[in-house]
């Protein structure tokens, strides 16, 4: 049986990987898997959860796991995956040397994140410590930095800014197609 095609969605925090990708897959007719949420259903509990009781060693272990699975399955499959997915373990390797594997890195400006997220914070607890927008912003600017070797390895950067879901999916579409 022959692998089905896989689009990766890479992106930080806040760039749209689930809501983009759930979109992208129905207009394409792909099956849409979140990665996050993959994992709350299997472990049976929350990411910040699970990130308490077991740790992130733990988590990263699970996310490497379960997006090989995925890769490797025959379904057409969309995956959002979590904005760290490719800066651990071998997860971007194995994904690289994939020929039916495109990678899209959702890419939003710093100014961008830092209002989507300073909105959401609260949703989010790797962020909910942090007080002020500028704040936010040094933190996120930090881990930009640190993932961006990583995110610019992806098949296409598409940049978010300014752009509805549909203009964005129509970037993607466009180069897929």
């Amino acid at each position: 049986m022959e692998t089905g095609l896989k689009i990766v969605l890479f992106g930080y925090m806040g760039s749209g990987k689930s809501s983009v990708g759930v979109e992208l897959a129905s207009a394409i007719q792909f099956t849409f898997v979140d990665l996050d949420t993959e994992i709350e259903k299997r472990e049976g509990c929350s990411i910040p959860e699970l990130f308490q009781t077991k740790g992130e060693i733990y988590f990263r272990k699970k996310e490497n796991t379960l997006i090989k699975q995925l890769v490797n399955s025959d379904e057409k499959l969309v995956i959002a995956t979590g904005g760290g997915t490719p800066c651990y373990g071998d997860t971007l390797a194995f994904l690289l040397k994939q020929d039916h594997v495109i990678i899209v890195y959702l890419k939003a400006s710093l100014d961008t994140l830092t209002h989507r997220l300073f909105d959401e914070k609260l949703k989010r607890p790797l962020l909910s410590h942090l007080e002020t927008e500028n704040e936010m912003k040094d933190f996120v600017r930090k881990h930009l930095f640190e993932r961006a070797h990583f995110y610019n390895q992806a098949t296409y950067v598409i940049h978010t800014d300014h752009a509805s879901v549909s203009e964005i999916i129509e970037k993607i579409v466009v180069k897929l197609f």
